[in-house]
């Protein structure tokens, strides 16, 4: 018995394709009788006609192995495409870099351990690239006020 145009009707009704309806074996006799949306919708609510559930791709591997690069696994030299400055930009290394220097700079003159021209003149040179970083920063204020 072919139950094409049922299968047809059913999966237009439905919104899905031919391929995940599924007719109950032993109501084949309604179902090749049913010539309507109408009769296909009847089946539906009945129970003769199902929908089988989509098939999905298992995330399972893919969390597994983000889970591992978290680590620092699998990124050694073999698996880098991109140069060095593609995937860590000297832009947003310097941006990085300026803003914890002036943030720094900022929590000290709030907390009046250098006054304001100090601050101005340490915020030129920071702009100028002479801290490498937060500690250095520090360091150099210590030498100037101690020495």
């Amino acid at each position: 018995m072919n139950l094409g145009s049922q299968k047809r009707l059913a999966a237009e009704v439905m919104g899905v394709g031919i391929y995940r309806i599924n007719i109950d074996p032993e109501k084949i006799a309604d179902v090749s009788e049913a010539l309507t949306r109408d009769d296909i919708r009847d089946l539906i609510r009945t129970g003769a006609i199902t929908i089988s559930q989509k098939k999905g791709i298992s995330r399972g591997r893919h969390r597994k192995k983000v889970e591992q690069k978290r680590k620092g696994r699998h990124k050694g030299y073999a698996r880098r495409s991109g140069t060095k400055n593609a995937r860590n930009p000297k832009k947003r290394v310097w941006i990085r870099k300026i803003r914890s220097l002036r943030d720094e700079l900022r929590k000290m003159k709030d907390e009046k351990k250098i006054d304001t021209p100090t601050y101005r003149k340490l915020y030129r040179r920071a702009k100028g690239n002479l801290f490498h970083s937060r500690r250095h920063l520090r360091e150099y204020i210590e030498k100037i006020q101690n020495g």
